[in-house]
C-alpha cells in the first residue's frame, strides 16, 4: 500500500495525545495504523504518570473516516471477515481497558471504524460541523462487530442505532448530542480550550476511582455482547460485499443483488 499513514503519540505532562494521521484519506486506518494505535495504547497504559488520553484526527476533515476499504480487496470469504473483526475487537478492547480516562475529539467525519473508536472512549466532544455514522448499508455491505454494535446500542438505544445503520445516514453534531452519542458540541475555535479544561479536571480526579469505574462499566457492557460469527460469515462471504467493495474502489453506486 503506497501510504500506510501514521499514528502519533505525544506527551505533555500527564496528558498523552494520540493522533491518527493520513489526511489525504480522511485518516482512514490501514492495518499498520491499527497496529501502531494498539502499541501506543500499551505504552500509555504502562506509564503511571499518564492521567488522561486524548484521541484526535490530523487536519480538519476527519477524526477517522473508517478502515481503508481497499484493504478488503484481499478478502476471499467469510473467514477473512471473522479475522478482521478479531483485529478490530483486539484494538478496541485495548482502548477500553486503558486505565486513564480517554477523550475522543471529533472534528469532521467520525464514521465507520472512527465511530467505533470514539464510542469506545469515555468522553466524546466534537465541533459543530462534525458528522457521525456507519454507512455500510450504502457503501460496503458489511457488518460492524457485535461488540461495536453493543457499545453503540448502550449509548444511543437500539431504535436510534437501527435508524443510523439501516438508512446509512450521517448524523450531524446536534443529532449526535441529542442521542447521547457525544457529550458536548462546541464551535471549532472553542474546542481545543474545552479539551484542555477537561484534561485539567480529569487529571485531578482520584485515579483509583476512575480506573475501577471504567472497569465496572466495561464488565457491564462486555456481558451484553452476543456471538455473531454466523452473521459476519454471511456478509463477508456474500457477492454483495464484493460488489460494494468493487463499487467503492471504482467510485460508482453498488448494485445490490441480495446474494
Amino acid at each position: 500500500m503506497p501510504d500506510e499513514g501514521r499514528v502519533h503519540l505525544a506527551r505533555d505532562g500527564y496528558v498523552a495525545t494520540v493522533t491518527f494521521d493520513r489526511q489525504h484519506a480522511r485518516n482512514a486506518l490501514t492495518w499498520a495504523m491499527y497496529d501502531q494505535f494498539h502499541d501506543h495504547l500499551e505504552k500509555v497504559d504502562n506509564d503511571a504518570d499518564v492521567r488522561v488520553v486524548v484521541l484526535r484526527g490530523a487536519g480538519e476533515d476527519a477524526f477517522v473516516a473508517g478502515t481503508d476499504i481497499r484493504q478488503f480487496q484481499a478478502f476471499g470469504g467469510g473467514e477473512d471477515g471473522i479475522a478482521y473483526n478479531r483485529r478490530m475487537d483486539r484494538v478496541l478492547a485495548r482502548l477500553e481497558a486503558v486505565s486513564a480516562p480517554t477523550i475522543a475529539v471529533g472534528v469532521g467525519y467520525v464514521v465507520g471504524g472512527g465511530l467505533a473508536i470514539a464510542s469506545t472512549c469515555d468522553l466524546r466532544i466534537c465541533s459543530e460541523g462534525s458528522r457521525f455514522g456507519i454507512p455500510v448499508a450504502r457503501t460496503l455491505g458489511n457488518l460492524p462487530t457485535m461488540s461495536n454494535l453493543t457499545r453503540l446500542a448502550v449509548l444511543v438505544g437500539p431504535a436510534r442505532l437501527k435508524e443510523m445503520l439501516l438508512t446509512a445516514r450521517l448524523w450531524n453534531a446536534d443529532e449526535a448530542l441529542a442521542a447521547g452519542l457525544v457529550h458536548e458540541v462546541h464551535p471549532r475555535e472553542a474546542l481545543d480550550a474545552r479539551v484542555e479544561e477537561l484534561c485539567e479536571i480529569l487529571g485531578h480526579r482520584a485515579p483509583i476511582t476512575i480506573r475501577t469505574v471504567k472497569e465496572a462499566m466495561r464488565r457491564i457492557v462486555d456481558g451484553l455482547v452476543p456471538d455473531g460469527d454466523d452473521l459476519t460469515r454471511e456478509v463477508y462471504g456474500s457477492a454483495d460485499f464484493r460488489e460494494g467493495m468493487t463499487a467503492f474502489v471504482e467510485k460508482r453506486e453498488p448494485q445490490w443483488r441480495n446474494e
